[in-house]
């Protein structure tokens, strides 16, 4: 069993929640969105407060927007790139080339003067 004199649903300090202990509730106004698979969303807003022209869908994320017969177009994902493939958008084949033979001729010089020095320190 759980503890002895502990009321089940409540917390320290919990009271009731009716109108009169939260004040009054503000004017409010419902604005109608609708996205492009015709989900249609209902938020409620302050009567004073700025409605914006879209709003996310809660069902798919596509952008809804006011006009249920030109809803906002959904966004366009772009497909998923490699490190290569942004490399290959910088650079030609050519300057490919060049700088890997660069970064080959460095390994080669660096691998000889390591073993060079390999070498001498057994002589």
């Amino acid at each position: 069993m759980g503890s002895g004199s502990a009321i089940r649903g409540s917390r320290v300090g919990a009271g009731p929640m009716g109108e009169a202990e939260r004040g009054e509730a503000a004017p409010r106004v419902r604005v109608p969105f609708y996205c492009a698979n015709l989900h249609e969303v209902v938020p409620s807003f302050a009567s004073e407060a700025l409605v914006p022209d879209e709003w996310d869908c809660p069902r798919c994320g596509f952008p809804a927007g006011k006009d249920k017969a030109n809803p906002p177009s959904p966004p366009r994902t772009e497909p998923y790139k490699t490190h290569l493939a942004y490399v290959k958008e910088r650079r030609s084949e050519e300057e490919g080339k060049l700088i890997l033979d660069e970064a080959l001729a460095k390994l080669r010089a660096d691998r000889a003067a390591v073993e060079a020095h390999m070498r001498a320190r057994q002589n």
